[in-house]
């Protein structure tokens, strides 16, 4: 975060920006803003954008300061997520770039998401940290998720999740398990090498036998786990590994061990489809880095206010803040307005 010398006279604020995404996740432009409000320019919004340095350690913060959430026993999952901006002109906006999106089933223009989800064992589910996929840095998104990672435990001090539940396999998941000696689920891919003893040859996990209660495999770069078989309609197949430090209660994990695990990790793609239609998290009309970085942030933040109405239980869930603003004026224009050519 920008520390600040003096105190600050801008018109445009972290507040009232979060509010603006709440009240309009279909716009998020800088004058559109300044003609709602009359008061703030659209100067003083694009300045507020591209000044602040707001950082993931920032929302984090202010979760933990405020008590919100209880940083011992609960789930971490982490996934990855596309922005789409397909009228975005690619050399001109920072961070954008071509990737695979599984809703298109194709590379598509945008920007890739990658954050850190957390299930507190109070119910409340927030994102604690974010990575915006830059190509410059040459990273991999394993990478981002191995520092994200490392980084929320100083920050959290006290954060001891019980379980870490990953969108995406991290290379060398060995890691994973051995920094933080935690119960893992990973999705992996139809390839990943398993072998049923130490002793026999790797082979391809989809040639297994893979009953509905799982099957105990050693997964290469791992170790022992036990491999579970999610099954569509179209009789397609997403495998997961799951690992636990006991032996024992590894061999004991069933099929309903999977399925509340597999539930919990489902929140971040309720998080990430919610953050795109309610919170503007992908409708930005900025360009440069730092602008971008700012807006995501808020958007996050954003959320995270839906998130706590709901744990309040101010709102029945995320979708009925727009709807208790908009319902009113809807009925205003249906019953008072009259059209310029009246009907029988």
């Amino acid at each position: 975060m920008r520390i600040l010398t003096k105190p600050s006279t801008a018109h445009c604020t972290l507040n009232l920006y979060v509010r603006y995404l709440l009240a309009q996740p279909q716009g998020a432009g800088c004058c559109e803003l300044a003609e709602i409000l009359k008061t703030v320019s659209h100067d003083s919004v694009n300045r507020f954008l591209c000044q602040e340095r707001y950082e993931p350690k920032d929302l984090l913060d202010e979760l933990v300061s405020q008590g919100w959430i209880d940083l011992v026993g609960g789930v971490v999952s982490v996934d990855d997520t596309v922005l789409e901006k397909p009228y975005a002109q690619r050399k001109a906006t920072a961070l954008l770039g071509y990737f695979w999106s599984s809703k298109a089933a194709q590379p598509v223009l945008g920007l890739s998401l990658v954050t850190l989800y957390y299930t507190s064992l109070n119910g409340l589910r927030v994102p604690i940290n974010y990575r915006l996929y830059d190509k410059a840095e040459g990273k991999t998104k394993n990478q981002y998720f191995q520092e994200m990672w490392q980084e929320v435990g100083p920050w959290g001090c006290a954060l001891a999740p019980s379980r870490a539940i990953l969108g995406m396999p991290p290379r060398p998941i060995s890691m994973c398990s051995k920094t933080t000696r935690r119960d893992f689920l990973v999705g992996v891919a139809k390839n990943r090498l398993v072998r049923l003893t130490p002793h026999q040859p790797y082979q391809r996990v989809e040639a297994l036998e893979i009953p509905e209660a799982g099957r105990l495999v050693y997964l290469k770069g791992v170790g022992r786990v036990k491999v579970f078989c999610q099954r569509f309609k179209n009789e397609s197949c997403r495998y997961y590994a799951l690992y636990l430090p006991d032996p024992e209660a590894l061999e004991a994990a069933a099929a309903a061990d999977f399925e509340q695990l597999h539930t919990q990790h489902w929140g971040i793609e309720c998080f990430h489809r919610a953050g795109k239609q309610l919170c503007a998290l992908k409708r930005f009309r900025v360009r440069l880095k730092e602008a971008i970085h700012t807006h995501i942030f808020c958007a996050l933040r954003a959320f995270v206010e839906l998130e706590l109405q709901v744990w309040h239980q101010q709102l029945g869930n995320w979708y009925e803040l727009q709807r208790h603003l908009y319902q009113e004026v809807a009925r205003q224009f249906i019953l008072q307005s009259p059209l310029m050519g009246r009907t029988a």
